[in-house]
């Protein structure tokens, strides 16, 4: 997807704060209660100015000791009361954000493993880790720091400006003239830095991509010693990331310069201006002062505006991305009202046509067949023929395009999702096991399985004993993608989730592929305690899969060319046979 596309596709700012303010809807009393106090807190602050405008003319003109001592002690009580305010707001707003971060990032996460395989075929998973990290973090920033300064730095420029104009809208006039051109040169600070707000968390997203690239085929890079030509992607993908950053410092350098000037420059006019009124007894000499106090409450909340905007910018481009991957709906939607699976069935695939990209060509066409149940049937045929894609099919990893895929006479579209996922199960050629221990990740299959069942789905794959010896037997700690156990372990641990689980489909990507002879002969006992009883469905790379099962069909060009046994379709001399030659004369040699 092109930049000016992706762009088109992201909800609005303004979209993007509305759906975070709804959000914040568990937590708006709290949020109302911090706001509360802010503006107490920021009302006693302001007190300040307008206390020592009543010490200056009541108490020094006057020569009025009383008046100072009044206005001393009043200036104790709001210190007092001005510290225990901002702890407790600072309190109540620090939680608040806390867990508006926590729900984001749950509500984000818990979306993602909603989505369908379509959504991450078209997705670089950089990208998604950029929504949950940096986006996210946009984010945070904004509403652990920015959002107090914002709060405050509005409140008290409003009270500033209320407190000033009721002491001499003359002077209040004269800070208005420096104002007006620092709110249009605001206007357009804004529009440039969310532009360029927007660019940065881009180019974030494309180089956590490359890293994540790099990383995970480091072997490949490091055995073909293709290191300084990755790097050198690498580079100039970060020199993008490099020059976004510096584009975004280029538009402050003009805007927080001009609020400085601003700024004393209204307080040089109001001493001038200021003077000549209190000499012409306009205003009093201790409002002069308190003006002078006040333009620096006026300009600072402008200044804090300014460099809070940066963080609404990026918060605002990180609350796009994540609104639009909220906004993205699965495209395996549950029907509205869920049908349940019944517990076993025959699988009838009718009429199906199908392409991972609807306006691409089709990937199958025109498939039938229909599976009874506790069948072994075995896919073959050549590379990119469609077995894999026929599996997920009837899997519902995707729907076809046309026809249909059913279930015990149930159409899958209409099936509850948790009554197919226990239904049929999908063991992947290499075991994927999570950070945790032996014991977690089995129970993965069903969570609320309880210790003894865990042990037995491991005893039914006949790997109980194997891992009760371990040192610390089923709470060993696999780490992070099973790197501790072997590769023949990683998938016993797969294959008892799977017992656990109990499905009474199971559809098998050639589990065995990528083991070594002795583990590999381990497995397969496993898999035949499995198996036993099930429908099962394998995609055959090697035929010796083919010939164990009840029936094989032979996928070629997206559609079935040949079906019935291996003993049959051997003797037919047809393109099966063909392809059984070929193997077998190549396991030979």
């Amino acid at each position: 997807m092109s930049a000016a596309a992706q762009e088109a596709a992201r909800p609005s700012q303004r979209e993007a704060l509305r759906r975070a303010w709804e959000l914040v809807g568990p937590h708006r009393r709290r949020a109302v209660l911090a706001a509360v106090l802010m503006t107490v807190w920021t009302a006693l602050l302001l007190a300040a100015p307008a206390l020592i405008r009543y010490a200056i003319d009541h108490g020094l003109t006057r020569h009025d000791p009383a008046a100072l001592d009044r206005a001393a002690l009043a200036l104790l009580v709001c210190a007092v009361l001005t510290y225990a305010l901002y702890w407790a707001f600072t309190l109540v707003m620090t939680e608040v954000a806390e867990s508006f971060l926590y729900d984001l990032r749950v509500r984000v996460f818990d979306h993602l493993q909603s989505l369908s395989m379509g959504f991450y075929d078209r997705q670089r998973s950089g990208l998604l880790v950029s929504r949950m990290t940096s986006d996210v973090d946009v984010v945070s920033q904004l509403a652990q720091n920015g959002l107090l300064t914002f709060v405050r730095a509005v409140l008290t420029l409003v009270l500033a400006l209320v407190i000033l104009l009721a002491m001499s809208p003359l002077l209040t006039l004269v800070c208005a003239v420096a104002v007006v051109p620092v709110a249009f040169a605001s206007r357009r600070f804004r529009r440039q830095s969310r532009l360029a707000y927007s660019g940065v968390q881009d180019e974030i997203a494309h180089t956590l991509t490359s890293v994540q690239e790099g990383l995970a085929g480091v072997r490949v890079i490091q055995a073909f010693a293709a290191g300084d030509a990755v790097v050198a992607r690498f580079g100039e993908r970060h020199r993008r990331l490099y020059e976004a950053y510096l584009r975004s410092a280029r538009v402050s350098t003009w805007y927080f310069p001009l609020i400085d000037f601003a700024g004393l420059a209204t307080t040089a006019l109001v001493v001038v201006i200021g003077g000549v009124m209190a000499q012409h007894e306009l205003v009093s000499l201790g409002t002069v002062v308190a003006f002078t106090l006040y333009v620096a409450n006026l300009f600072a909340p402008v200044q804090d505006l300014s460099y809070v905007l940066q963080y609404v910018q990026a918060a605002g481009a990180g609350l796009r991305n994540i609104v639009q991957i909220l906004d993205t709906r699965s495209e395996l939607a549950e029907d509205p009202r869920p049908v349940e699976l019944p517990r076993e069935g025959a699988i009838a695939v009718e009429g199906v046509a199908f392409a991972y990209d609807p306006a691409g060509a089709r990937v199958l066409g025109g498939i039938d067949l229909t599976i009874p149940a506790g069948e072994r049937i075995a896919l073959v045929g050549p590379t990119g023929a469609g077995k894999s894609t026929l599996a997920k099919l009837i899997a519902r990893l995707y729907d076809p395009q046309e026809g249909s895929v059913s279930f015990g006479g149930v159409d899958l579209r209409r099936a509850s999702l948790r009554s197919l996922r226990e239904r049929i199960a999908v063991v992947p050629q290499e075991g994927f096991l999570f950070a945790g221990t032996i014991r977690d990740n089995v129970r993965i299959g069903r969570g609320d399985a309880s210790d003894a069942e865990v042990e037995e789905a491991l005893r039914a794959v006949g790997a109980l004993e194997r891992f009760a010896a371990l040192p610390e037997g089923l709470e060993t700690a696999v780490n992070a993608r099973g790197s501790r156990l072997s590769a023949g372990e990683r998938q016993l641990v797969s294959l008892a989730r799977i017992a656990l689980a109990s499905p009474a489909v199971l559809i098998l990507d050639e589990a065995t592929s990528n083991l070594d002879p002795a583990t590999e002969r381990l497995v397969e006992r496993a898999m035949e305690q499995l198996t036993s009883g099930r429908t099962v469905i394998a995609i055959a790379h090697r035929l010796t899969t083919a010939e164990r099962a009840d029936r094989v069909a032979l996928v070629d060009a997206g559609g079935i060319v040949e079906l019935g046994s291996h003993a049959e379709l051997v003797a037919a001399g047809g393109r099966y046979a063909a392809l059984y030659g070929s193997w077998l004369g190549a396991a030979q040699h």
